[in-house]
């Protein structure tokens, strides 16, 4: 089972893509990998690992960089390591996509190439944020509709929950709603029909979350608007680098903070651990007709082998299969 992997897309790349794929290749027997970037560069970096036979390269001379329109970008780099990636997709090579480049250009891509589920508007951006009761939250969207309509909201909560149902193993994933109150009459208007919509549905609607309880673990999916599901989940990245940035600043500054930082140290191991957004790999790309991860821009090597092998189990267990098939079976009003 073959994954696609944008070697130009991140800010430590190719580096950081090529290391993370060589240890997914190792810590898996049936991960195979196809690079997607420079040919020459990409066997310079690999080294022996280059006659490897899980692993190909995709020749691509031309990168996508973060600061360029992304629908221009895809239609004018059509040999861009991006677009590339997703055409192995959309040409069977590969099962999967993956990509820390341009956010805004992966998602054009994937819609142009790929294309949507049916029935499905618009499909969304999510992430998996660190939660202290379970094993994180599925957020969406995250950044790719700024401007959603209530149906996209919805979508976005049928989506979400039939995700954490088939490729996370959440029998009946609760769905809240971000929103400035608890109270069902909170928010502006479209917001309002989200929750009554929400409400009328099949789906195991818990009401609204509020900012503060968003990792407390009252729901597996949120939803909300890509502008502020975005700032939520930068705002919730800086705020776990500063506070453990802070820790190791006091308990470094003297004799009696360091012997109490040493006691302290098994448990803010473990804190870092769950707060590391490295180490979740990446997140799908909803509502694409074809497996699509996106990484974080400052992945790390450790972060492209978690979300490849995140991919790979997601394509093994068929289950972006069974979630058309579940929203086709449900395509009237999207009710699960």
């Amino acid at each position: 089972m073959r994954i696609a992997v944008d070697a130009m897309g991140g800010d430590l790349a190719p580096e950081a893509p090529v290391r993370g794929t060589i240890a997914a290749v190792e810590q898996h027997p049936e991960v195979s990998v196809t690079l997607v970037g420079p040919e020459r560069r990409l066997r310079e970096l690999l080294g022996t690992w280059s006659d490897h036979p899980r692993i190909a390269i995709r020749a691509a001379d031309e990168v996508i960089t973060m600061t360029e329109a992304p629908v221009a970008a895809v239609r004018r780099k059509p040999r861009s390591s991006m677009v590339q990636t997703i055409l192995s997709v959309k040409e069977g090579e590969s099962v999967a996509a993956i990509s820390a480049g341009n956010t805004g250009a992966l998602m054009a891509a994937g819609l142009l190439w790929i294309g949507r589920i049916e029935g499905v508007e618009r499909p969304a951006l999510t992430a998996i944020l660190p939660s202290m009761a379970q094993w994180g939250v599925l957020v969406l969207d995250v950044g790719a509709n700024m401007d959603p309509k209530p149906i996209h909201l919805y979508q976005y909560a049928v989506m979400g929950s039939l995700y954490c149902q088939e490729a996370l193993e959440i029998a009946d994933p609760r769905v809240g709603l971000l929103n400035v109150g608890e109270e069902a009459g909170k928010g502006p208007p479209d917001i309002r029909e989200v929750y009554r919509r929400l409400s009328d549905s099949r789906l195991r609607f818990v009401g609204n979350v509020e900012a503060r309880e968003l990792l407390q673990g009252k729901a597996d999916v949120v939803v909300c608007e890509g502008f502020v599901g975005n700032v939520v989940l930068k705002l919730t990245e800086g705020l776990a680098r500063d506070f453990l940035s802070e820790f190791r600043r006091i308990a470094g500054q003297n004799l009696w903070t360091r012997l109490a930082g040493s006691v302290l140290r098994p448990g803010m191991r473990r804190m870092r651990e769950r707060l590391d957004y490295q180490g979740y790999g990446g997140a799908p790309l909803l509502g694409l007709d074809g497996i699509v991860y996106k990484c974080h821009g400052s992945s790390e090597a450790r972060t492209f082998t978690a979300a490849i092998l995140v991919a790979y189990n997601y394509a093994k267990k068929e289950a972006h299969q069974r979630i058309r098939e579940r929203l086709a079976q449900a395509r009237e009003g999207l009710v699960q």
